[in-house]
């Protein structure tokens, strides 16, 4: 019901509302495992993503977003759930096992998963450095990788504010990216590292942001 509602009144009301321009939707493979790989400058990244894509995308969510009480809680988790997101622990020793193991099962149910290579949003506007977590889902799944640019969503959304901004912003979709070649190579470091920098050379061309050949650090708190 939920899944229903967001899909047909929701996410036409939002595209209404702040009337994204969408390219490339036609690359995006309608069945079949797929990653989805972007930039990532805003929180509403992860909304935005599933609102234009022409399929359902999961994303990860934090697991206490899913185990709180009462009524409030029970239609958080429903919501979250219609969403695609995907419930997984953070903050511990095992939190990169669970987060892949998560996403990998999404991929071997025949799904599409997001992820943003960066590991955390730039907060500088820039594309930094990926992890090569993005490179060993799909060495490991055989899934194509089809590379996104999100553009203007860090004015949609600037750090801090609440509610997103009625303000132009663009999403790319670029053209799949097979790496079967070296499917099952995904224990091989240097094999992860030039399927990561691909993907992220992908991104670049798309977003046509500065990039910055170093992981991306939140400054630390005073």
């Amino acid at each position: 019901m939920l899944d229903a509602l967001i899909r047909w009144v929701l996410a036409p009301l939002a595209r209404l509302l702040y009337r994204p321009k969408v390219t490339g939707t036609e690359h995006v493979p309608h069945e079949g495992p797929l990653i989805i790989a972007a930039n990532h400058l805003s929180a509403v990244d992860t909304a935005v993503i599933p609102l234009v894509t022409p399929r359902k995308v999961a994303f990860l969510g934090k697991a206490e977003y899913f185990t709180q009480r009462g009524i409030k809680g029970r239609f958080v988790a429903a919501f979250l759930s219609a969403l695609g997101y995907v419930p997984v622990e953070r903050g511990n020793a095992h939190a990169a096992l669970a987060a892949l193991t998560a996403a990998r099962k999404v991929l071997d149910e025949g799904g599409a998963f997001g992820i943003y290579p960066e590991g955390t949003r730039s907060l500088n506007g820039k594309l930094h450095r990926g992890h090569t977590g993005v490179a060993q889902l799909a060495l490991s799944t055989g899934a194509p990788v089809v590379p996104v640019a999100l553009i203007g969503t860090d004015r949609m959304q600037p750090v801090g504010a609440r509610i997103p901004r009625p303000v132009k912003i663009e999403v790319r979709f670029g053209k799949p990216l097979d790496f079967s070649r070296y499917y099952g190579m995904d224990a091989s470091q240097a094999i992860r590292r030039s399927v990561t920098d691909e993907i992220m050379y992908a991104i670049l061309e798309l977003s046509e942001q500065t990039y910055v050949d170093r992981y991306h650090e939140r400054p630390k708190a005073a």
